[in-house]
């Protein structure tokens, strides 16, 4: 059953025309009927893969990362029973404690999943002191780690992140807004990872970052070419479907089609879209070549 909720505003395609493999590397689901966990700051409304096809369908996306969310904690259950339901489409990022046996992070890497996220922002699982552990734990598997942290946090794990096992994910523009973009220390930080390709960055939930709470932020442009044009085969980009803080009343809720188009307009050209939505998800997260799908 479809649900009612406005999960993106605007009815309208996207205007952009995207390649044949096009992936949407951030996006969550939910359902009420499951608890939260304690300390949940976000516990937004039912969001199901089958309202999630909608969307896609405005975006004109193919493929789809699915992330456990920080309402759930730990429990993954939600997100690995709509990657079943995506199948070879999709991949998954899951939130895990650090102490599971090796044979349940194989059965989930057997299940699609390819990164355990860290968020040090709104999760309550966590603390600094996971990273490390968790990074070490996944390394044998090729997984990435994927972070969420306020700035300064982030710039004072500098120099454990440079020494992690793992491929880092900073995803939601890595925190950064526009107008830290080009001076702030953090920025700098970001972009030296990326360079040394220790790192990936999500152009995701740029209405997160944006001073006004909005894609048409102006600034957001800049902040997004300046990873592109650092290291463009470590770009991707998610829409963060369902924007639980939109449901939340915290920001005007986007349109995802328009996000498309924005992305469209700070790629420039239709080879570098084409890295940031297929060529750059295929190596991230194993997806086989557009071409044979």
């Amino acid at each position: 059953m479809l649900s009612p909720y406005p999960f993106s505003a605007g009815e309208s395609p996207a205007q952009a025309r995207l390649p044949s493999g096009a992936c949407d590397c951030h996006l969550h689901v939910y359902d009420s009927r499951v608890a939260a966990v304690a300390g949940a700051r976000l516990q937004p409304p039912s969001a199901s893969i089958e309202d999630y096809r909608r969307i896609q369908a405005r975006m004109g996306t193919m493929r789809s990362v699915l992330v456990t969310p920080s309402t759930y904690g730990a429990d993954n259950s939600l997100m690995l029973a709509a990657l079943a339901q995506l199948g070879t489409q999709g991949r998954g990022v899951a939130v895990i404690t650090g102490d599971e046996s090796d044979a349940h992070l194989r059965q989930l890497h057997e299940l699609g999943v390819r990164g355990v996220r860290i968020n040090l922002s709104l999760g309550t699982i966590h603390d600094v002191g996971s990273i490390e552990q968790i990074a070490h734990r996944i390394a044998p598997l090729g997984w990435h780690l994927q972070l969420l942290m306020p700035v300064e946090q982030l710039l004072a794990m500098g120099p454990v992140l440079r020494q992690l096992p793992t491929d880092l994910v900073f995803d939601h523009f890595g925190r950064i807004t526009p107008g830290q973009c080009a001076v702030h220390p953090a920025h700098d930080l970001l972009l030296e990872l990326l360079a040394s390709g220790h790192a990936w960055v999500k152009l995701s939930g740029g209405y997160l970052v944006s001073a006004c709470s909005t894609v048409e932020d102006p600034g957001l442009e800049q902040l997004a070419r300046s990873f592109m044009d650092a290291a463009p085969e470590r770009v991707v980009w998610g829409s963060d479907w369902p924007h639980a803080t939109a449901s939340a009343g915290l920001q005007p809720m986007p349109d995802d089609a328009r996000q498309i188009d924005l992305l469209a307009q700070w790629a420039g050209d239709a080879q570098r879209l084409r890295q940031i939505l297929v060529l750059n998800p295929e190596r991230l997260y194993g997806f086989a070549p557009a071409t044979s799908v």
